[in-house]
């Protein structure tokens, strides 16, 4: 049956070789179930519900993916899109009312996806905007890490300055960084929650000889067991709250048209430059991508992500995508949806492990969110176009680059990009480099800088 259905053999491959791809895909990802919830707590939801929603999103995603698309691609709520929505769009609109309109952005994404039209949008925006767009997330994550653990802080002359390094939490978050660094140096499969997990455990350790204290340095970290029940998501779903969307901040009329706009556009270009992203990078090492650059089935692997943003808005959890750590498991010789499939199985057991995660502390998760900031921006920072010569193109990204993390706005940072890309182009008599999306984008955003 499973050689029938995923076509083991012609994908060169079996099943003893698809289940070991894919727990190696779980276990480089499975930090998500710490890391998110960690991310998503700060709107002042709780923990539990979120480790929930978490966990199901990756259950429903990645198994979707492997029985519509059978690719061996892993999805879970994305990094950065998770930022974005804990700090700017609940910030904007509220809670519920964001869940409402990742659910309308998810149903979009799919008719766009059966138009194969999204693509076509993506493609729209110049090459070094998104880029830049990648990088500056990436910048923006790792600022949210070095935050969480106390290594920055706020300065009253400079804004922001090294924080407290001596603090207990702090001390736990360097050697967590350190410890994750040589993980991954070594190349050890699930270095990044093997880190997580050791961090977690110094930490313990310290508790209990008396160097962390819960109270003053956090909460304590001694687990009340090991299996339970998973949390319910009655406070974090949107179905059984639906009453509260637009309740929050009085309806569509006081949020605004720009600002409604701008958040769509942000989740649009950040949701596809993941996505597409990422599918394209496995599926070249994987040898998925034809020779003339297609990708089999690639309407399917777009409608699957679309299909779980939009179940997960109801659910309770941010935007989900693609996850680049499918490539671990492409790696390990994963072919087809068994490895996916396989590894949603594994987020299956891991649901019931709610009591261990929700012990894990910021200064444990926070190795995590620098690390990942680094692999997103170094992936594509040598690829964007800086030189003087392209002044136009470089100057843009550079203010997409700069602007997002200190603003820390992931919106601050692309409506800038944006209205000095069309500016230049225009005024340096390079209107024909400006396509019809980015016009409309710079009206919108001149009209939102003007007007709001």
């Amino acid at each position: 049956m499973l050689e029938k259905f995923f076509k083991l053999e012609e994908n060169k491959t079996d099943v003893k070789t698809e289940v070991i791809a894919g727990l190696t895909t779980f276990v480089t990802m499975v930090y998500i179930l710490a890391v998110n919830p960690g991310i998503l707590s700060v709107t002042g939801m709780g923990f539990g519900g979120l480790f929930t929603a978490t966990a199901l999103m990756c259950i429903l995603g990645t198994a979707t993916m492997a029985l519509l698309a059978r690719y061996p691609f892993a999805l879970a709520p994305g990094m950065g899109l998770n930022a974005f929505f804990a700090y700017v769009v609940v910030s904007q609109v509220g809670w519920y009312t964001g869940l409402f309109l990742l659910v309308i952005q998810g149903i979009l994404f799919m008719l766009l996806a059966l138009l194969k039209f999204r693509e076509k949008i993506f493609e729209a925006i110049p090459k070094n905007l998104k880029l830049a767009i990648g990088v500056a997330i990436g910048l923006f994550i790792a600022h949210i890490g070095f935050q969480n653990a106390g290594f920055i802080g706020p300065h009253p002359a400079t804004l922001v300055s090294l924080g407290n390094i001596k603090a207990v939490p702090t001390v736990l978050f360097m050697i967590g960084l350190i410890l994750c660094g040589i993980l991954i140096t070594l190349r050890i499969k699930g270095g990044l929650f093997l880190g997580i997990l050791g961090t977690y455990v110094i930490g313990l350790g310290a508790q209990l000889v008396g160097i962390y204290k819960p109270g003053e340095h956090g909460y304590s970290l001694i687990p009340t067991g090991l299996v339970s029940l998973p949390p319910s998501l009655a406070e974090v779903n949107l179905v059984t709250n639906f009453d509260m969307v637009f309740n929050e901040v009085g309806g569509f009329a006081e949020i605004g048209v720009f600002t409604i706009f701008t958040l769509f556009l942000v989740l649009f270009i950040v949701d596809v430059l993941d996505t597409v992203g990422t599918v394209i990078g496995v599926s070249e090492k994987a040898g998925f991508v034809s020779e003339d650059g297609k990708l089999p089935r690639v309407g399917r692997v777009l409608f699957s992500d679309a299909v779980t943003t939009t179940v997960g808005g109801f659910l309770g959890t941010s935007t989900t995508t693609t996850y680049i750590e499918s490539a671990s498991g492409v790696q390990a010789g994963g072919r087809t949806g068994l490895t996916a499939l396989t590894t949603a199985a594994l987020f299956t057991l891991a649901l019931f492990f709610y009591p261990l995660f929700s012990v894990i502390p910021a200064f444990a998760t926070a190795p995590a969110l620098v690390i990942v900031g680094l692999f997103m921006c170094g992936g594509l920072i040598s690829k964007i176009d800086f030189s003087d010569m392209n002044f136009t193109e470089a100057f843009p990204a550079f203010m997409v680059v700069i602007l997002m993390p200190l603003t820390y706005s992931i919106s601050d940072g692309i409506v800038f990009g944006v209205l000095s890309y069309v500016l230049l182009k225009v005024l340096t008599g390079k209107v024909k480099d400006v396509s019809i999306a980015m016009w409309i984008m710079a009206v919108v955003f001149a009209a939102k800088l003007i007007f709001s």
